[in-house]
């Protein structure tokens, strides 16, 4: 919750208006509550961004896998950017217009040995995107995803089992051709470009952005 607020006062440092709030976006009713709180203390809804994610950083193949492993990953990498969407979308109906972001991975569509529930929940949102903006056209709201490459934060760091000064040689290793591991700055722009009207046009897709991969 530290964290959260620290991002929202940069904003608010900004001349922006941010309001944290922290919560289990496992559970489907406190992710209601959530876009609940948000309307009121926002007064409307446009974007929403579905960009929690991840798993515990061990890796584990499917016979290895726990129940509650597979419970875990399922919900917080996919049931949750559904009930958010859900609980977001009845909103926006009301308003005729909206944009839902959901955040997939370059890791969708392809085998991935060792990290399989995150990557089949990956692979699912992107479908979910698909079929969600074929859904909500009628009503103005647009769905799109973004899928990032290798990024280090602290459970790919994990994952793998590699400290910051091994960052540049994992680049190599992963055949990155741009030769260097993402950013979040690197992300941003295109989740902004997805919540503008400049992408007003855009529904139903994913746009890649991991160093060439």
């Amino acid at each position: 919750s530290t964290q959260i607020e620290k991002v929202a006062e940069n904003i608010r440092q900004m001349g922006c208006k941010a309001h944290a709030i922290t919560a289990d976006l496992t559970s489907y009713d406190r992710m209601q509550e959530v876009v609940t709180e948000v309307l009121e203390t926002m007064g409307r809804l446009d974007c929403w961004v579905s960009n929690a994610g991840g798993g515990d950083g061990v890796a584990r193949t499917f016979m290895e896998l726990p129940e509650e492993q597979w419970d875990y990953q399922l919900n917080l990498n996919l049931k949750a950017v559904w009930s958010g969407a859900q609980a977001a979308s009845k909103i926006m109906k009301e308003r005729g217009s909206g944009t839902i972001i959901n955040i997939s991975s370059i890791l969708t569509h392809t085998a991935a040995p060792s990290n399989g529930p995150y990557t089949l929940a990956k692979t699912a949102v992107e479908n979910f995107t698909q079929t969600l903006a074929a859904e909500l056209a009628e009503f103005g709201i647009r769905v799109n995803a973004v899928a990032p490459g290798p990024i280090p934060t602290e459970v790919f760091v994990k994952f793998f089992e590699v400290e910051e000064k091994d960052l540049p040689e994992l680049a190599v290793n992963l055949g990155i051709p741009l030769g260097r591991l993402g950013d979040p700055q690197d992300i941003a722009p295109a989740v902004v470009y997805l919540a503008s009207d400049a992408s007003s046009w855009m529904t139903g897709k994913t746009i890649t952005i991991a160093g060439g991969l």
